[in-house]
């Protein structure tokens, strides 16, 4: 679709009053965005000031005033720039840059895709990779040091779990590590070890620490190039802003770069990882919004447990395929000392929280926090609740940010962990959305894949990428579309206190759009993945264009 930029004329909208200051009429527009009650609204115009803010949406019949400037969009489909509520944004371009095990079903393939990496990438540094599911593997077990070292021996290698809490090292790395058979497990870790009491190679969460303290940091040029391909990825799905789960020093300090050098593209509230981080970051509390509404450190990011995957969220009973609870990464005293610290120097707490006994913790630390339902904590994932801690988290205005997709790719697993009767409020978006709290959707990228269409499919059919389980995983917790748009919009800005500045295309908000190829209202659910987007603007400046 070629969209024409013209000049008004003097009479082109003469019944009309003209603006005061100059601005850009979007018009002849097919929009669509949702409300924070997840009520669609449609829009044929929208105004932009000369500072990249939305002046007015204009629906049909509405007046609407002349302009300096006019672009018709030719019935162009648009919607907000789509907000990914909790994703890694760094991350999301290391992972591109090293070895990716995404969608590897076997040992045999993952052994092959690392042969073929370490031929392409000759040398004794290390190898750094990412992505393998052993659930997706046909005997379903974790690699192992001696898997790695059927193919490379003579160099380090580490390769994390899809979820970021197991990874895998080969015997090299672990001797550089100094881990040996009687190394005791950590606090909220654990090294896996086989029936004979020896390290098998794998380590879970803290566990993990050591080894990636090993692994030489990367250069300037090295997050520079991250940072573009991070944004070059969420632009091309549509997402012109995120929440940056966990920033590290080192990746804050690699976006003010990029800011300083005009580099940012993408908005970014960034939540430090961990409140020691956040005191050296932003000791004086929440920045304002630097380089024209493109970054900001909103608050902080604390880690109550680890995930199913590797057996690591913190659960109130055992496990059913094993005989653990999981990992309690924080005792009650660190956590309510973590929170305390961040809302002294007025700080926003999110907080990672899968197993339902992760859940209950967290929503006792907020229930014991003065003034909490102000605050908006967020509890991040909300994966396994107890029914009966679920009406806990609107009674505090605790938001819950979810991440749809996680739904899809852990339903199967999720039975096997838990067993269905204890899956009453698991991934329950609409038993929470019922119960009045407040959704923020995203993907958790590069955990998941970050396009937020599949993330709104999934949020409405409960259907993963195989068509399964037909009519939908616990069809009953399924949203609107309206709702489901609501959480990668108005939610996730929301959840980050930046209601007044993005989610929506009204006065006063930025001016980040998003034209695709199809209405989504209209079409099967089931197709709303597909949805391709032709151009991406921030600020009213076009930074996206398909095919460009």
């Amino acid at each position: 679709m070629i969209m024409r930029l013209a000049l008004l004329a003097a009479t082109a909208l003469v019944a009309s009053p003209a603006l005061a200051d100059p601005a850009t009429l979007y018009d002849n527009v097919n929009g669509v965005q949702a409300t924070a009650d997840g009520e669609i609204v449609r829009f044929n115009a929208m105004m932009v000031d000369e500072q990249g803010k939305i002046v007015a949406t204009y629906r049909a019949g509405d007046t609407v005033p002349s302009a300096d400037l006019r672009v018709d969009m030719e019935g162009a489909h648009v919607l907000p720039g789509l907000i990914d509520g909790h994703g890694h944004f760094l991350m999301m371009g290391q992972t591109m840059m090293s070895l990716q095990l995404f969608g590897t079903d076997s040992i045999a393939s993952l052994q092959q895709q690392l042969a073929d990496f370490a031929a392409a990438n000759p040398g004794d540094g290390w190898i750094v990779g990412r992505g393998w599911n052993h659930e997706m593997f046909s005997d379903g077990r974790f690699p192992t040091a001696a898997d790695l070292d059927a193919v490379v021996s003579d160099r380090p290698v580490i390769l994390e779990r899809v979820d970021g809490h197991a990874t895998v090292v080969n015997t090299m790395a672990m001797q550089m590590a100094g881990t040996s058979d009687d190394t005791p497990d950590p606090v909220g870790g654990a090294i896996l070890r086989d029936d004979d009491g020896k390290a098998t190679g794998v380590f879970v969460d803290t566990a993990m620490k050591p080894l990636y303290a090993l692994v030489p940091a990367y250069t300037g040029e090295d997050y520079a190039e991250a940072i573009e391909l991070a944004q070059g990825i969420m632009l091309e799905h549509g997402l012109t802003a995120m929440a940056d789960m966990g920033t590290p020093d080192d990746h804050w300090h690699a976006m003010r770069r990029a800011g300083d050098e005009g580099e940012l593209k993408v908005r970014v509230m960034a939540y430090a990882a961990g409140a020691d981080t956040l005191e050296r970051i932003a000791a004086n509390g929440p920045t304002p919004w630097l380089y024209d509404g493109k970054l900001r450190m909103a608050g902080v990011k604390l880690v109550t447990d680890g995930a199913l995957g590797s057996r690591g969220a913190w659960l109130k009973a055992p496990y059913a395929d094993a005989d653990t609870t999981g990992l309690q990464m924080l005792t009650d005293e660190q956590l309510a000392d973590s929170v305390a610290r961040a809302v002294a120097l007025g700080h926003q707490v999110a907080v990672h929280a899968i197993g339902d006994a992760a859940n209950d913790q967290l929503l006792d630390a907020v229930e014991a926090t003065p003034n909490a339902s102000a605050l908006r904590f967020r509890n991040e994932h909300t994966q396994i609740l107890d029914p009966a801690d679920l009406p806990r988290m609107a009674a505090s205005n605790v938001i819950a940010s979810m991440q749809p997709v996680h739904q899809t790719s852990d339903w199967k697993m999720a039975e096997k962990r838990l067993g269905m009767d204890r899956l009453g409020a698991a991934f329950a978006w609409r038993s929470l959305a019922d119960s009045g709290a407040l959704l923020a959707f995203g993907s958790d990228f590069p955990v998941e894949h970050p396009n937020p269409f599949v993330g709104l499919e999934v949020a409405v059919t409960r259907i993963d990428a195989n068509g399964e389980p037909e009519g939908g995983w616990l069809a009953d917790e399924r949203v609107t579309l309206g709702e489901a748009l609501a959480g990668f919009t108005v939610g996730a800005a929301y959840a980050g206190f930046a209601e007044d500045a993005l989610g929506s295309l009204s006065a006063g908000r930025y001016a980040d759009f998003i034209v695709v190829d199809r209405d989504i209202t209209t079409i099967d659910p089931s197709d709303i993945s597909e949805t391709k987007v032709l151009a991406t603007y921030v600020g009213g400046k076009q930074v996206y264009r398909a095919n460009d």
